[in-house]
C-alpha cells in the first residue's frame, strides 16, 4: 500500500498541479464547447459524416472530463489509462471511417453520397 501512495504522490508535481488543473479545465471547456458546435452543425446537416464527428467530440470531452477527475483524485490511475487511450483508439477509428466514406467511390473524381 506504501508503494501505492508514493507512486500516486510521485506522478503530480504539486508546484506544477495549478497548471495541469487550469489546462485541463481549458480542455474540457473547449471540447465541451466544440461538441455543441458540433451537435448544432450536425442537426442541421444530418449527415453521417457529421454524425461521426459530432461523435469524436464527444469522446474528446470525455477524455478531458476522465482527465480533470484524475487529477483530482476521482478517477484511478488504471481506468484513466483504460479511457484515455482506449478512447484514442476509438477517435482514430471514427476520423479514419469519416474520411473512407467521404472519398472517391469509382471513377475519377466521383465521390460517394454522403447520406
Amino acid at each position: 500500500m506504501v508503494l501505492a501512495m508514493s507512486f500516486a504522490d510521485e506522478w503530480l508535481d504539486p508546484q506544477l498541479a495549478p497548471i495541469l488543473v487550469a489546462v485541463i479545465v481549458l480542455a474540457v471547456v473547449g471540447t465541451t464547447a466544440l461538441f455543441v458546435v458540433g451537435l448544432v452543425a450536425y442537426s442541421r446537416r444530418r449527415t453521417t459524416r457529421y454524425f461521426l464527428i459530432t461523435v469524436v467530440l464527444g469522446v474528446l470531452v470525455v477524455r478531458s472530463v476522465t482527465g480533470l477527475g484524475t487529477v483530482l483524485g476521482l478517477v484511478p490511475m488504471t481506468v484513466h489509462h483504460l479511457v484515455e487511450h482506449g478512447f484514442d483508439f476509438l477517435i482514430a477509428v471514427l476520423v479514419l471511417y469519416a474520411v473512407y466514406r467521404s472519398g472517391p467511390t469509382g471513377g475519377a473524381g466521383s465521390r460517394a453520397p454522403d447520406e
